[in-house]
């Protein structure tokens, strides 16, 4: 192999290294919030490093052992409620028996609620792209690079 070839390799091994063990930090967002003014609700927009260094109000990242993390949004039925429609960010104990992630309808606290859940880093954000999913893209297009 020639030397771009060897760094090209060694960038891959770091890369995949990084992607396993960045799996173990698992964090969730964790808020509550009602209303069209809350900080939690859909579309949620969050600033990491300002929620971090705790000067975005109502809205904490906590470590999420499970590493499951869920969404639950009361449905618009118990929302005519005075003040709107709830909607909380959590880290949950564990995850579904199947460990697949989803968005269910079903009761809570006797109300119906929208309840989804995800595996992974901040995963209860309103973003759908995980950067490891990104980083592990790159690790197989360098790698596929090096073999062809």
């Amino acid at each position: 192999m020639n030397t771009k070839n060897n760094l090209l390799y060694y960038l891959g091994v770091v890369l995949v290294i990084f992607i396993s063990s960045s799996e173990g930090l698992q964090r969730c967002f964790h808020c509550r919030s009602r209303g069209e003014l809350g900080s939690c609700k859909d579309p949620f927009t969050h600033n990491t490093t300002l929620v971090e260094m705790k000067r975005e109000v109502g809205v904490e990242i906590v470590p999420c052992a499970s590493g499951w993390c869920g969404k639950i949004v009361e449905s618009e039925s118990s929302a005519k409620e005075e003040y709107g429609v709830a909607t909380q960010r959590v880290c949950l104990q564990r995850g579904p028996s199947d460990h697949e992630d989803r968005c269910a309808q079903t009761k809570w606290n006797h109300k119906r609620v929208l309840m989804c859940f995800c595996k992974g880093d901040l995963c209860n954000s309103s973003d759908n792209i995980n950067v490891n999913y990104l980083l592990l893209i790159i690790s197989a297009v360098i790698t596929f690079r090096m073999v062809v």
